[in-house]
């Protein structure tokens, strides 16, 4: 029987690119959290064997090369079982827009490939699989405020911020990963005057990493839920206005994307439209990821809305939603 799974998108809370690993990947920090947008899977185990990939969308490749076949492949090799795995997949979040769609596409068919096989895999076998497919995979095993370190794939739950409305804005543009990453080291690599006064090779990157994650700590610590702690900033946190004191604490701890740096020169569109997101009343706004999709965080559901009915009308492809806390992600699953 076939088993419809959400896939939810996620954002960036700032992102901080490291020196570049002996691996090839870069070090990085960042803070994950996942949002109430979403693509919709259908994932069917037939008689026969091999995997198919269905979607309409023409962007998405339906080959070995997309991300829910490679998760497919290895569930159904550690299980040990034959099938035809038939994943529908219905696009509603960007392609290559930050928003992890493909890797979230992939951790939603395991766990629906686990309810259509019947079977449920150990959390080790889960991460390690995710690990292998790609580096933000993991985070959408936790759901909710993520913290990621390594070159992604290592996620840590951290306490849920409070639920802050949230709009997404689409450019019409894809961004390569690899090429921002490129484009990064091109610029930034070996330049003695990089961000934030440190080079980017050697202790200066590493120094970088640290200073980043000193100001996560400093809004993290002023977003818990306990009235008595107080942000470096020197804002009080209270229970009756944790979010907008979250959004008031994240502007103010300077935390930023470091891919910004190199995309907004690259493709200027994408600027505009963070302008335009900030013009439409965002208390705080950023690029997700490497892009090419912009994120701004509203203190109501209504201007929220408001703003994106605006960029819309502006020929921006907006849409509203809502950050999730950990029990929301898992909740809204599988529901309906």
């Amino acid at each position: 029987m076939p088993v419809t799974v959400r896939s939810f998108a996620k954002i960036n809370f700032g992102l901080a690119i490291g020196p570049r690993r002996p691996d090839g990947f870069h070090a990085l920090c960042t803070v994950y959290q996942t949002i109430s947008l979403s693509d919709l899977l259908r994932v069917d185990v037939q008689r026969g064997t091999g995997i198919e990939l269905r979607c309409r969308d023409n962007r998405v490749p339906c080959d070995e090369s997309n991300t829910c076949w490679r998760v497919a492949e290895r569930v159904m090799k550690l299980q040990k079982t034959r099938g035809k795995v038939v994943i529908t997949i219905e696009k509603q979040l960007p392609v290559q827009g930050g928003l992890g769609a493909a890797s979230s596409n992939g951790v939603a068919t395991m766990l629906a490939l686990e309810r259509a096989l019947g079977v449920e895999l150990q959390p080790e076998q889960r991460l390690r699989v995710a690990a292998e497919v790609g580096s933000d995979l993991a985070l959408f095993l936790i759901g909710g405020t993520v913290l990621g370190l390594g070159r992604g794939e290592e996620v840590y739950p951290l306490e849920d911020i409070p639920p802050v409305p949230v709009v997404i804005a689409v450019p019409n543009v894809g961004i390569s990963t690899p090429a921002a990453f490129a484009r990064w080291d091109a610029q930034f690599g070996g330049a003695p005057d990089a961000p934030s006064n440190t080079d980017l090779t050697g202790s200066g990157a590493s120094a970088r990493i640290k200073v980043f994650s000193h100001r996560l700590f400093a809004w993290l610590t002023a977003a818990l839920p306990t009235a008595s702690v107080r942000a470096a900033t020197g804002v009080p946190t209270e229970r009756g206005n944790r979010a907008e004191t979250m959004l008031l604490d994240l502007v103010r701890a300077g935390i930023e994307n470091d891919f910004e740096r190199v995309v907004f020169p690259e493709h200027p569109e994408v600027r505009e439209v963070k302008r335009g997101l900030e013009r439409a009343g965002a208390r705080y706004a950023l690029l997700s990821g490497s892009g090419s999709a912009v994120y701004g965080l509203f203190a109501t559901v209504e201007s929220a809305q408001a703003a994106a009915q605006k960029l819309a009308g502006s020929g921006v492809v907006a849409l509203a939603g809502t950050t999730l806390t950990r029990p929301e992600y898992w909740r809204g699953m599988f529901a309906g």
